[in-house]
């Protein structure tokens, strides 16, 4: 069994609440650089080997200009999340810009910022030509389709709505070569969550084969292959983490094959990652309100789904420390739940814990990605502060707590008052 452990104790926690009081979300910075200088570590054996951050995880300008230090770029699929890059200075092919249904203006927006642009669609090559004309370098989404098997969480390629099917990748960039286009890449995402290292070397032999045919019938040459994200994290206890050295072997020998083989190098692997850097880095630090027993046993959090509704929506698992009571016996039924008026605000269903207090500090762990980032005002509840904890100890807080006057911003009153 892994152990969950956290990167402070009963007694810190504590001393950080006198200053910010919960809930909010706090991220462990020493822990997320130290993945993410092993996943540069694992592929330095590529050239131009990068990462692209998938900001929607935790769209925090903070832990973005942290990753970057580490040479990592951003993924992008809206036109705030490349107003946050612009805002951080990032700019040209640090950005890689991934949407599906995208409007011309955030189009417009990618091409002033100079990122690389991820294609969805085959008709979007003449909408995005329209619109902004044709950039320098284009890449498309392949949908492999029945070559791969999906999860619970993104599906089946084939229902997917994302991406090229293999022929309109012949087809589209046949077409992009005929417009004068020189520079190509592509790119995948079929994962979510997924915690077997074998799924992503699959997932780059398909993509290396596709190029290979690609680059013979139209005497192109690829770029990059952006392998997408989804490597998952340990959500249980029972899970391991991805072993991204196996991972990155596995890929090496099929690029020495196919990509070598056929004379295709250098050709630069990428990744866009989200979850598995800032993931298991996050906590959702709550304390207990209330103890509730009727036909079960409830223990009711100052938090709710409005700050983490991952097990609402997927019934995902995330792991739940009382602090000050890790060693005691978990013998006690609980709902852990909170206070929306949705019967499925819950953290934890049948959940079995040490005895719990009013009062007590609760942590829910491996909120550090798609946690903050999906809130919502339902019930007008408020959305947290986020923290960060520096490896000398010092919080800084990198997100100030949502208020009443931020919720009721955009609604006139004074007319509403007198509205008849």
């Amino acid at each position: 069994m892994l152990e969950k452990k956290l990167p402070f104790d009963k007694d810190q926690l504590e001393q950080i609440i006198e200053k910010h009081p919960t809930p909010f979300h706090i991220y462990d910075e020493k822990g997320m650089l130290d993945y993410a200088q092993k996943f540069n570590e694992a592929f330095s054996w590529n050239e131009g080997f990068k990462e692209y951050y998938a900001i929607k995880a935790a769209p925090n300008p903070y832990l973005m200009r942290l990753l970057r230090k580490q040479g990592f770029g951003i993924d992008c699929s809206s036109m705030a999340e490349l107003l946050l890059a612009e805002k951080v200075g990032m700019r040209g092919e640090e950005i890689m810009f991934t949407s599906n249904d995208t409007p011309a203006y955030e189009f417009q927006k990618a091409m002033e910022l100079g990122a690389v642009i991820n294609l969805d669609d085959i008709k979007h090559i003449d909408y995005l030509e329209k619109h902004t004309g044709l950039p320098e370098l284009v890449s498309f989404r392949y949908n492999p389709g029945a070559l791969k098997g999906g999860n619970t969480i993104i599906g089946n390629p084939e229902d997917s709505k994302y991406g090229f099917t293999r022929e309109q990748l012949f087809e589209g960039y046949k077409k992009l070569k005929d417009k004068g286009v020189k520079r190509f890449g592509i790119h995948t995402m079929v994962a979510s969550n997924e915690l077997d290292a074998d799924y992503f070397v699959e997932t780059a032999e398909i993509i290396f084969d596709v190029i290979v045919d690609l680059a013979k019938e139209l005497d192109i040459r690829f770029e990059f292959a952006n392998l997408g994200g989804g490597i998952g994290i340990p959500y249980k206890s029972e899970h391991r983490p991805v072993n991204l050295n196996r991972v990155s072997e596995g890929i090496k020998e099929l690029y020495e094959k196919l990509i070598v083989g056929n004379g295709l190098d250098p050709l630069k692997i990428y990744f866009e990652s989200g979850r598995a850097i800032t993931g298991p880095f996050g906590f959702l630090v709550s304390r207990v309100l209330h103890i509730k027993e009727t036909y079960k046993k409830y223990a009711g959090l100052d938090s709710c789904m409005a700050n983490l509704m991952r097990p609402a929506l997927y019934g995902a698992y995330h792991h739940i420390t009382v602090m000050g009571k890790e060693n005691a016996p978990h013998k006690h039924l609980y709902d852990v739940t909170g206070s929306l008026c949705e019967n499925n605000d819950k953290f934890a269903i049948n959940r079995l814990l040490p005895e719990i207090n009013s009062d007590d500090l609760v942590v829910i762990h491996d909120t550090g990605a798609h946690g903050h980032s999906m809130g919502f005002n339902y019930n007008g509840k408020l959305r947290s502060a986020e923290l960060l904890l520096r490896p000398n100890g010092e919080v800084v807080e990198i997100r100030r707590a949502e208020t009443f006057d931020d919720l009721f911003a955009t609604l006139d009153f004074d007319a509403a008052n007198q509205f008849e």
